[in-house]
């Protein structure tokens, strides 16, 4: 698998390797560089913790069935 460094020194990690890892995006990974020269990756246990996206909580929870036409002449104050 090949892949391109970026300006900023950056290379994506192939799906292969991500899944043969089961990497998810927050994951922490330790590069280093064997006896022979060969890069080796490792994960760094389990998943970094992130700030909980606000929306998360309301996502799905609309009961209210507008037409659009009704929500768009609220919207204008027709």
């Amino acid at each position: 698998m090949t892949t391109t460094l970026t300006s900023k020194g950056q290379v994506t990690i192939p799906k292969q390797i991500r899944d043969a890892l089961n990497m998810e995006p927050g994951c922490s990974v330790q590069f280093g560089v064997n006896q022979d020269g060969d890069v080796v990756i490792h994960k760094v246990g389990a998943r970094t913790s992130r700030k909980p996206d606000r929306f998360d909580a309301a996502r799905g929870k609309a009961d209210v069935k507008w037409r659009t036409d009704d929500l768009m002449a609220l919207l204008r104050a027709e």
